[in-house]
């Protein structure tokens, strides 16, 4: 920093006197020593003319410092704060955000209760844009509910507590955040806060998802959308359950109710250029190429809405639709490999198409094996060019699932297929006879027993 005398600040940095005002100089002398800013729209200058952003955190702390309490000095501390926390987030300062809200606790005790929840959920959101920043957020958390408990802020506690408990879910402590969402959703319901109800329902459904219980997944769901029904909702908030609902329904092999969902999550979600509405559109694709509809596949990508997001993730899904149009095993795993981030990174679309590459293996496997009736298990696995010992085992689970009749001769190394067993008309007549036969039985010696009473 530049060290002026009185008044010479101007010439030091260059600038004309004519374009500086008396009080910014005065401001900035005040800057230079260690006492605190008045809390007024000069100092909020001073802090943005400021080219070294350090210098501007300093400025705008010795705002906060200011122990004012008037409407206008709350006001000026408020866009002091605001900015305060973009700097700290453009430079990756986490731990700065996090003391920043410890600083601001006497400030909390001057200013509404709404305004302070908002300030705290600002300030959280801005840690949360710092990549690799999710220890710092949960510490941040668990400290602000300790806070908010001792203040008997209650409101204030649910939301962070419910923010907790999404981190928790994200960085896998699910026992954790089961037993917070828990505790939440009683107290909750106590207090009739229908739209944090919906967000913490919606949250212990997506855990539930991820700890494969869909039967609680579907309760916890339905239990969202009825709180949903009572309020209105956010279009983000609703654009969440229809995706969260889409990600279920296909989950149950219900890809054609579960596309309805992702449309209706689409249109929402793009409306208000949410980012959430790429995977909407990813899940879209994904159902076509599901449901062995991928040709319509390219439409959508083409579409006006798709072309806004057109990128490596589309080509990804437009690269499987093809291959799976074309039954090609060794297509699809050239796509698997060719575009692994994009398709692996999102749990959903993974499993789907692990599933779906399963069956395409299957399908080669049914094709190559018809034309014999005894074959060497290595000559098949040469075939769609995959390991002999992964090819063997496959066969055996199609056997026992009954997808062809046949045996595995181990020994010699040898599949043996045999014809399908055709299907005897008599015997279910027979089987149904003798059922028929049994119930006359029965009713027969129920009533010789009444007579012989």
């Amino acid at each position: 920093m530049l060290h002026c005398p009185p008044f010479s600040i101007a010439d030091c940095l260059g600038i004309p006197l004519s374009l500086i005002t008396l009080s910014l100089l005065l401001l900035q002398a005040a800057a230079m020593t260690g006492s605190y800013l008045p809390a007024t729209t000069d100092s909020i200058t001073l802090a943005s003319k400021a080219e070294d952003p350090f210098e501007a955190i300093s400025i705008l702390h010795k705002i906060l410092e200011n122990p004012s309490s008037s409407p206008d000095a709350i006001r000026i501390k408020e866009q002091a704060i605001t900015i305060l926390s973009d700097l700290f987030t453009q430079h990756n300062m986490a731990e700065d955000l996090h003391a920043l809200l410890s600083q601001l606790r006497p400030f909390f005790a001057v200013i509404p209760k709404a305004k302070t929840a908002k300030i705290v959920r600002g300030i959280i959101d801005s840690v949360s844009k710092i990549p690799g920043t999710s220890d710092v957020q949960i510490a941040l958390c668990k400290e602000l509910v300790l806070w908010a408990r001792v203040e008997k802020r209650a409101l204030l506690r649910q939301r962070v507590e419910t923010r907790l408990a999404a981190l928790l879910v994200e960085t896998k402590e699910y026992s954790e955040a089961l037993a917070l969402l828990t505790n939440l959703i009683k107290e909750v319901k106590g207090v009739d806060d229908k739209r944090l109800l919906v967000e913490i329902l919606l949250l212990e459904s997506k855990l539930h998802y991820l700890l494969k219980d869909r039967h609680r997944a579907r309760t916890a769901l339905t239990a969202a959308k009825k709180a949903a029904n009572a309020v209105y909702m956010q279009p983000t908030q609703q654009g969440t359950i229809d995706l969260h609902s889409g990600i279920l329904f296909a989950e149950d092999k219900e890809y054609t109710t579960a596309y309805s969902y992702f449309f209706e999550a689409f249109e929402v979600l793009n409306a208000v250029e949410d980012p959430r509405a790429l995977f909407s559109l990813k899940y879209m694709l994904l159902c076509k190429i599901m449901t062995n509809q991928s040709k319509d596949v390219a439409g959508l990508i083409s579409s006006k809405a798709g072309l806004k997001y057109f990128g490596p993730e589309l080509d990804a899904m437009k690269a499987v639709a093809d291959a799976h149009s074309n039954r090609s095993l060794r297509s699809f795993e050239k796509v698997l490999r060719d575009y692994k981030y994009q398709l692996e990174t999102d749990p959903t679309i993974y499993n789907h198409l692990s599933s779906r590459y399963e069956a395409l293996v299957e399908l080669n496997l049914c094709r190559d094996i018809e034309p014999f009736s005894r074959v060497e298990i290595s000559h098949i696995a040469g075939l769609i060019d995959l390991p002999v010992d992964f090819v063997e085992k496959k066969l055996a689970q199609m056997i026992l699932d009954r997808k062809f009749a046949g045996i595995l001769d181990q020994g010699a190394g040898h599949i043996i297929i045999f014809d399908e067993p055709k299907e005897d008309a008599l015997l279910p007549a027979a089987l149904k006879t003798i059922s028929s036969i049994g119930k006359v039985v029965d009713s027969l010696f129920v009533k010789s027993s009444k007579i012989v009473h």
